[in-house]
């Protein structure tokens, strides 16, 4: 297992080799982790969303039909390219090419409600995640949620989605947001996190 984290030229090439690499269009594991994502959303209404590591566009597009407005992330341009099409009616929603945490959409996600960061986090180290962590945390409005996603099996990835996850939490707890939701599925968890109350949300040190 490397510690590094994966490149964007890895991601491209993967989806440039095959269309669905993770078979998010056909896999039934995917189908029903979706089902399950989409049950813990906040239980507020969602006016803006970002998702982080959008892929094809079939969470996307399933986030489309829950939120005002909804601002997909990948690395992939092959990806974000049939994001793009998948979504074409949705005019609420909008795609952004960046590399994750170095071309963070600072301004793009800025005052944001929601962030879905689903199977990303263990493709990045421990350092990168942390630094993730600190900019998802400062693009949120104070009442807004973050929801995780990460894969629990075996991986050959920098770290595995339970070191994911627990690095992620750690260092939203330093921003001093909480999870208030932790559910497993067959081969994954989710955690959602809110801002603690009573806190001061921080500024964000350069990264």
């Amino acid at each position: 297992m490397s510690n590094e984290t994966w490149k964007a030229d890895i991601f491209e090439s993967l989806f440039q080799r095959h269309p669905d690499p993770w078979g998010f269009e056909s896999s039934p594991y995917e189908e029903k982790k979706l089902r399950h994502v989409l049950q813990c959303l906040p239980s507020f209404p969602i006016s803006f969303a970002v998702e982080l590591g959008c892929a094809i566009g079939v969470g996307t597009l399933a986030l489309a039909r829950r939120c005002e407005r909804v601002l997909g992330v990948d690395a992939s341009k092959t990806a974000l390219d049939m994001a793009m099409r998948r979504c074409k009616e949705q005019k609420q929603v909008r795609f952004l090419k960046a590399f994750l945490p170095a071309e963070y959409p600072v301004s793009e996600a800025a005052d944001c409600d929601f962030i879905l960061i689903s199977e990303v986090l263990y493709f990045l180290n421990s350092a990168d995640i942390q630094k993730l962590a600190v900019l998802v945390t400062q693009s949120l409005v104070t009442n807004g949620s973050i929801l995780i996603v990460n894969w629990t099996g075996l991986t050959d990835t920098p770290c595995t989605g339970d070191e994911a996850a627990e690095c992620f939490i750690r260092a939203c707890h330093e921003q001093s947001w909480r999870p208030d939701l932790t559910e497993r599925g067959e081969g994954y968890r989710i955690d959602r996190l809110s801002f603690a109350r009573g806190h001061q949300k921080q500024d964000a040190p350069a990264v």
